[in-house]
């Protein structure tokens, strides 16, 4: 009589892996806050992104060519660079047998939460290399603070649509407390679980969020304000998944990996916001 094997995961990798590539596209909150790029398969490893630079208008008399000469458009560039992410995990034949729950769900979902925490923390490890920082390692987060970065960037003339704030929760506690009166509700723009479950609130027209990423040391964290553009993110493959056969240990191996890269693209696009939180 023939006997079923009770860890065909190879059959079921399709579920595994649009449950993973589901909750890294959900989970992530700075993927939905930051520009988006490809990398095509066959291009290198790396994608260059033009940055423009800011052209003035003058005033001009009827009929009349205009005094200058016509303005070059001299582009920069910036590269990102992909690297390989992963995590993988070893699921015994009883784990398949016993639970009850839906071991792939949960692996698929496992998978995706682990890189989209990646991801975030990558692109929030760029806040530190933002030029201007308001805060300090001793000052707590106060409403003010966050209004006077936002002004310094509509100052520099970033535009005010695509904006958004990101601190730990930890120094949101203080953002919070300091203010007496409630935030906006959310913007129609919140559409991720992830965004809704981060939101804070809107000041000054820019949404607030909360996340862990970044990470916190001796009660000192580093977010930011900042515009869509003022970060990228560059995809070269995402989520794919591979198993193999461990038959010593009557098990299967999963691995899970994603190819990106990240980068600063326009600094002026940015304030860091240097807090350390009052909880203790």
């Amino acid at each position: 009589m023939a006997v079923s094997n009770t860890t065909t995961l190879t059959s079921l990798l399709p579920e595994i892996v649009a449950e993973a590539v589901f909750q890294a596209n959900e989970r992530s909150l700075m993927r939905s806050l930051v520009r988006n790029f490809s990398i095509p398969a066959g291009s290198g490893i790396s994608v260059k992104v033009p940055v423009y630079p800011t052209i003035a208008a003058a005033a001009l008399t009827e009929a009349t060519a205009p005094a200058a000469a016509p303005s070059t458009v001299n582009t920069g560039s910036v590269a990102i660079t992909a690297a390989e992410v992963g995590m993988s995990a070893t699921v015994s034949d009883m784990a398949m047998i016993g639970s009850s729950s839906d071991v792939i769900a949960d692996i698929g979902g496992q998978f995706g939460r682990g890189i989209a925490q990646k991801i975030d923390e990558d692109l929030c490890g760029l806040f530190d290399g933002f030029s201007v920082t308001l805060g300090g390692a001793t000052t707590a987060l106060t409403g003010a603070l966050v209004f006077e970065a936002i002004a310094k960037l509509r100052a520099a003339n970033v535009p005010a649509s695509d904006m958004a704030i990101v601190i730990h929760p930890e120094v949101a506690y203080d953002l919070k407390k300091g203010i007496t009166n409630t935030f906006a509700n959310p913007h129609a723009g919140i559409s991720t679980q992830v965004m809704q479950d981060s939101y804070v609130g809107n000041l000054g027209g820019v949404n607030v969020y909360e996340s862990s990423a970044m990470g916190i040391a001796s009660r000192v964290s580093k977010g930011a304000v900042f515009h869509k553009n003022a970060l990228g993110l560059a995809m070269m493959k995402d989520i794919g998944i591979e198993t193999q056969r461990e038959s010593v240990l009557r098990a299967d191996t999963i691995t899970a990996t994603a190819v990106y890269g990240v980068g600063e693209l326009i600094d002026t696009y940015g304030v860091e916001l240097h807090n350390q939180t009052s909880l203790t």
